[in-house]
């Protein structure tokens, strides 16, 4: 069930193994540590925009929709970006892509300081930041995932993805002291500095596209090699690997062209799914500091909540990761969505009263179910259209995420300014909820393949 790239990398040396690859553990858990360090930077200085939000209001006094527009444009660039993501991890290796993407988002933040009106402020924190950061955040990291893990790959994408919340609980609530004590733009030269020490090193020492590069196989293990140095019977392994959970033989042992896919109902279902998910994930946290700042919480407690419901993501990601390997991939994305729910049912009821106890609640619900949305969508795709021009198809699902992630924010402040209440918006949102989860239920990855855990009980 492993995915096969659409291309193979320049200069990559299939079945040779490094010094690397020696190491006494499988290489894949490396690859597991530098993506948990790189999203936990490069997703929380996206998600930051939540910080900063309230300060640039108070300086430049726009519309809310006009500034909540900022983190809708960063979505629409990364709709350009998204295609390519996967063609250039093929081409050049994830190491380059993720330093390339740290340059971007790092320069975008050194450059906002700079900003004295609309154009510069939409150009680097919208376009560069949070455009940007799709290649360091779950939608780039979703694509590579699935190369180093078959049988846990919900639980290693799970891991990986926790890094977000691990990075917020410990960043922001610094940021938010920064941004009291010396302004936004102090604040966004010190994410640029810890992207640059920390995420662009990481990443080109130690970041690797696919096991078959370094001799490996998924899940651990030496491929065996035949005297020209490939990996020998790699198809036979392959087949084997996936003979006992593929559903629809004809579907799974189809090469997929991106028109042909985009011609099934399954690929409009899941487009569906996954951008009304993104819609419900990006509405409430580019709005939830500045809401619940309006309904009396205070904006350190309000900062404190943001990174909480990364803490708690940490959770979700894993706990929801590794029980989609078990119970399949859409009870694990009802459940989440379910998550999302609550957490806009209680903002709803917060309005009237605003307590410790809802404000808890809804933290929890956001983070420790909702967040594991992330670890699921990646093997969603991998799934269903498992084929070698995978990248070209993961791409345009990207752009349908991507496009998701900027009509939520943009939608909910435009709501606001025409009536005044971010209620209708949060109504919208559950009405989102449910969307998302019939057209993963629609999608049915299941009737492709199963995952490990529903595959080994049914074997027994």
């Amino acid at each position: 069930m492993t995915v096969d790239a659409n291309e193979t990398p320049a200069g990559a040396r299939a079945g040779r193994p490094g010094i690397l690859a020696r190491l006494p553990f499988y290489y894949g858990w490396i690859v597991v540590a530098v993506a948990f360090v790189t999203l936990g930077v490069g997703v929380n200085v996206r998600t930051a925009f939540s910080l900063l939000y309230p300060p640039i209001l108070d300086e430049f006094g726009w519309p809310r929709a006009d500034t909540a527009a900022i983190f809708s444009v960063g979505f629409a660039t990364s709709m350009l970006i998204t295609p390519f993501i996967g063609i250039t991890v093929n081409r050049l290796g994830p190491g380059v892509v993720m330093a390339t993407g740290s340059v971007l988002v790092g320069g975008g933040l050194v450059l906002a300081t700079f900003a004295g009106g609309q154009s510069l402020i939409f150009l680097s924190l919208g376009c560069a930041v949070v455009g940007g950061a799709i290649i360091l955040g779950y939608t780039g990291h979703a694509y590579l995932m699935p190369f180093w893990f078959v049988r846990r790959r919900g639980l290693a994408t799970g891991l990986a993805f926790s890094g977000a919340g691990v990075g917020s609980i410990l960043l922001f609530p610094w940021w938010q002291d920064i941004i009291r004590e010396d302004g936004w733009r102090e604040a966004c030269l010190t994410m640029a500095l810890i992207l640059f020490v920390l995420v662009l090193p990481l990443n080109l020492l130690l970041q690797r596209r696919r096991p078959e590069d370094m001799g490996l196989r998924p899940d651990g293990g030496r491929a065996a090699q035949t005297a020209s140095g490939e990996p020998a019977g790699s198809a036979s392994e392959k087949s084997a690997a996936v003979s006992d959970t593929v559903v629809d033989a004809e579907w799974a042992a189809r090469d997929w062209s991106l028109g042909e896919a985009m011609l099934t109902a399954r690929f409009w279902w899941l487009g569906l799914g996954l951008f009304f998910g993104m819609y419900v994930w990006y509405a409430v946290q580019v709005h939830q500091t500045q809401y619940l700042g309006e309904i009396g919480f205070s904006a350190t407690a309000a900062a404190f909540a943001l990174g909480l419901v990364g803490l708690f993501g940490v959770v979700g990601q894993i706990g929801m990761g590794g029980l989609s390997d078990r119970i399949g991939r859409e009870w694990a994305w009802t459940l989440s969505t379910i998550g999302f729910a609550v957490c806009y049912a209680l903002l709803i009821l917060m309005r009237e009263n605003p307590s410790q106890i809802l404000l808890w609640l809804m933290v929890a619900g956001q983070g420790a179910l909702g967040y594991g949305l992330a670890s699921v969508f990646g093997a969603i795709l991998a799934e269903v259209f498992q084929c070698r021009r995978f990248g070209q198809i993961f791409g345009a699902f990207g752009m349908i995420i991507s496009l998701g992630a900027a009509c939520g924010p943009w939608l909910t402040g435009e709501l606001y300014d025409r009536t005044g209440s971010y209620d209708l918006a949060w109504w919208a949102a559950l009405g989102a909820c449910a969307l998302s989860i019939l057209g993963m239920w629609m999608g049915a990855p299941r009737k492709v393949r199963l995952v490990s855990g529903i595959a080994k009980r049914r074997a027994a």
